[in-house]
């Protein structure tokens, strides 16, 4: 027996590293998603912008590539950025002033902040972070620098409003259901869903399909609202998984992964959208 303690240890704890650090989805399903949500973009948003789906597809990448290994002090500042584990929350509301505010609360409760995570904060501040810089392009239209700036802003935002459209992202059974005694069931399942939309291709004309910009009034609220649906969604995750549908797909699995991506470019869409609306207000004297 103890010849494989030791490498049986070391793979646990290689997989745990791992889901530590999982994607929301690999990279060509989070550029999938962003350039979905581009090409449905309204005619009132500046023409640059719904001409930079390929440009926003790359930087919605960025926050995964943050998490490069040797860049240590960066990675541990972003780890908590991709998720929000809503049982950790025991029933309480986050604050919406500032993570520093869901931080404190995320203590009182007893737990640790990167545990539980950051997800809703990442959304909001990237939202206004765009919409500083819409600002800037409103007041000087040619500009090409800010015209970058809205890009990378966007599409490092539309990292984290498609993250919130995975499921697991939103719970602390983000990989294998977690058993009385600590034990897990269908661990694997995370990887599984990520690779889904760049295993099966999907591309942004299939996800695009149907979809049309909707006003949003408070973006927090939105954000709260839309993690809150896709919390509902756990389930069925592991009910698919279960079934092996999504190793083998099936046309229950790729629907209810075309779904889970179009809720994504929709809600990244709609964040876009509202910053462009509310970069309108904002003053660009500071």
């Amino acid at each position: 027996m103890r010849r494989f303690t030791v490498p049986l240890l070391v793979a646990i704890a290689i997989a745990c590293v791992c889901v530590g650090f999982a994607p929301g989805w690999w990279v060509k399903g989070h550029e999938s998603i962003t350039e979905a949500a581009a090409s449905k973009l309204p005619d009132d948003v500046p023409a640059f912008f719904r001409a930079g789906g390929k440009h926003l597809a790359h930087f919605a990448g960025d926050p995964d590539r943050w998490k490069n290994r040797e860049c240590k002090v960066l990675r541990a500042s972003v780890e908590a950025d991709h998720y929000l584990d809503l049982e950790d929350l025991d029933g309480k509301l986050l604050p919406p002033e500032s993570r520093f505010k869901g931080i404190d609360l995320m203590r009182s409760l007893k737990k640790d902040p990167v545990r539980v995570g950051m997800l809703p904060y990442a959304i909001v501040e990237g939202y206004e972070r765009l919409a500083c810089a819409f600002a800037d392009h409103r007041k000087e239209p040619e500009n090409e620098s800010i015209k970058m700036k809205c890009l990378v802003y966007a599409g490092n935002l539309a990292h984290y409003t498609t993250d919130a459209s995975m499921p697991l992202h939103t719970t602390i059974h983000f990989d294998g259901r977690v058993m009385p005694g600590a034990e897990k069931k269908q661990i694997g399942i995370h990887a599984k869903i990520d690779a889904f939309p760049e295993k099966n291709k999907f591309d942004p004309v299939e996800i695009s399909r149907g979809l049309q910009a909707k006003p949003v009034d408070d973006v927090w609220e939105y954000t709260k609202k839309f993690l809150a649906e896709s919390y509902t969604q756990i389930d069925r995750c592991y009910e698919l998984d279960a079934a092996g549908a999504f190793e083998k797909p099936t046309e229950e699995s790729r629907a209810f992964m075309i779904d889970r991506c179009r809720s994504g470019a929709q809600f990244t869409m709609d964040i876009w959208v509202a910053a462009w609306a509310r970069s309108a207000k904002l003053p660009t004297s500071y």
